[in-house]
């Protein structure tokens, strides 16, 4: 007899084009729907504690929402394959996330109760987008939904009881975690309040900060307004939620209008365009950076237009512009320059969590976003988070004259000289090794080009000829001591 989350023969099938979920990833109103279902994720304690540790969504909030949506794509995809590596690489990820929040409670980001909530809320809402657009999802339609969501969930090789096996047993189990479990985490307050207060401006729009400072004033609240309206009652009740009166109109309408944008040519609205859109650098060899370098000049001027009749800086300024490749250090070479680069460079490359400091979370979300975005195998992948641990661990011993486990950007950019110790070779050796593909000792041009097309989405033709070892570890080298900015490594760990 097949099970819940095998495929039948003769039905739809549960992963890949044809399945329910597949038309959700185009649909305007999932961007709205994902929103809601990462705050009451947020908001369950363990989840919660975990994201405020080591997440990066604060920080790199656009890197999030890509890296998201890639591992969603490769998840809810039709190769099996794909499926079975991209859950070993997410179980690992999530084997390395472990701690105590801030009351001394533990938290595992293995637990399976928690990450059976993390399924239920995208499940919940993408059936409430529906309701909330004035179109409640069919009896069957709903069925097939939870099916292929219980297929995911197997896929991640957790056991059957943590999830209701029938849709009827989901809703009390919904309800029962709504009231009992959930709680007013700081990590679920980020994403309702603060997290569009420095939104880093995605490269499409960069270098026109006023622009987008005044849209992201005016989006920020209103998106939250809406999420806080779209949550369940009774945790609005008990977190202390207050609902704007007219929001939950506001809500429903911008369901609507989104719902309406679903009428649209397709094509038009391809999520996944839309994220790679979102990335692309006018550094990129990208064809499709010439089609958007005439809007990103007009919008330009629009910038300057704005800045004319509102003049204005968004909170905490937006980075300048970067010199070429081998080019100086951004703020000179005196002692106060120096620190203030260093200073730069922590904000902007070190602190990956955003909490003002460095420590392991921070190392380990940069060995996380190398992994991801060179998929490496186990092997590959454990030598580098090695490598990140060792330097963490000289970090300390260097850098940490407080002994509070943590160093701060004072601490950080008093002794840059530090940084390069034998830890941190290993990590440009480590690189340098899954960039050197036929291991010949050497980097030539095209696998130098793959390594940033892939890993760093950005085009260099810098490498001439080839490129040794030595050389690459100290470029690397120069780039993590801050004692040279580049944009050849600078998009590595600071895009948004």
């Amino acid at each position: 007899m097949p099970t819940r989350t095998e495929a039948r023969a003769d039905g739809p099938p549960l992963f890949g084009p044809g399945a329910q979920f597949d038309a959700l990833f185009d649909d305007p109103r999932w961007a709205l729907a994902m929103v809601r279902a990462t705050v009451l994720e947020a908001a369950h304690p363990q989840i919660g504690a975990a994201l405020t540790d080591n997440s990066t969504f604060v920080a790199h909030p656009w890197r999030r929402l890509r890296n998201t949506f890639l591992s969603m794509r490769r998840m809810f995809g039709a190769d099996e394959e794909v499926r079975r590596r991209e859950a070993a690489r997410l179980n690992r990820l999530h084997a390395r996330m472990t701690g105590s929040d801030a009351l001394g409670r533990p938290y595992d980001a293995m637990d399976p109760g928690a990450r059976a909530w993390v399924t239920a809320t995208l499940f919940e809402s993408a059936v409430t987008m529906f309701r909330m657009s004035g179109q409640p999802m069919a009896q069957e339609t709903m069925e097939r939904l939870y099916a292929e969501f219980l297929a995911f969930h197997a896929s991640m090789g957790d056991g059957p009881g943590h999830l209701p096996e029938e849709l009827h047993d989901f809703w009390p189990y919904f309800d029962r975690t709504v009231e009992e479990v959930l709680a007013d985490t700081e990590a679920a307050r980020v994403i309702l309040y603060r997290l569009f207060d420095h939104l880093p401006v995605p490269a499409l729009l960069s270098g026109m900060p006023t622009l987008w400072a005044a849209g992201r004033s005016l989006a920020g609240p209103v998106i939250g307004t809406l999420t806080v309206a779209s949550l369940p009652e009774s945790y609005r009740r008990r977190a202390g939620l207050p609902e704007t009166p007219g929001a939950r109109t506001l809500m429903q309408g911008a369901y609507v209008a989104a719902g309406l944008a679903r009428f649209l040519p397709d094509g038009w609205l391809r999520a996944e365009a839309v994220i790679e859109l979102l990335s692309l650098s006018p550094e990129s060899d990208d064809p499709r950076v010439r089609a958007v370098t005439g809007l990103h000049e007009r919008v330009k001027r629009a910038g300057a237009l704005l800045r004319l009749v509102a003049p204005f800086a968004p909170a905490g300024g937006e980075p300048g512009p970067v010199p070429a490749a081998g080019g100086p250090a951004r703020t000179g070479g005196t002692e106060e320059g120096v620190r203030r680069s260093a200073e730069e460079f922590f904000r902007e490359v070190l602190d990956q969590t955003g909490d003002g400091y460095l420590d392991w979370p921070d190392l380990a979300a940069m060995a996380r976003e190398l992994a991801t975005r060179l998929d490496l195998d186990e092997p590959e992948e454990t030598r580098l988070y090695q490598a990140f641990a060792d330097w963490w661990r000289e970090l300390q011993t260097a850098l940490d004259t407080d002994g509070d486990g943590r160093i701060s950007a004072g601490e950080y950019a008093v002794a840059v000289p530090s940084l390069a110790g034998p830890a941190l070779v290993r990590v440009a050796e480590v690189l340098f090794d899954v960039t050197d593909a036929n291991g010949d000792g050497t980097i030539d041009a095209d696998e130098y080009r793959a390594l940033f097309r892939t890993a760093f989405h950005r085009d260099d033709s810098a490498a001439g000829g080839t490129y040794t070892r030595a050389a690459f570890v100290r470029d690397f080298l120069s780039f993590m001591s801050a004692r040279r900015r580049t944009t050849t490594y600078d998009p590595m760990l600071a895009d948004g």
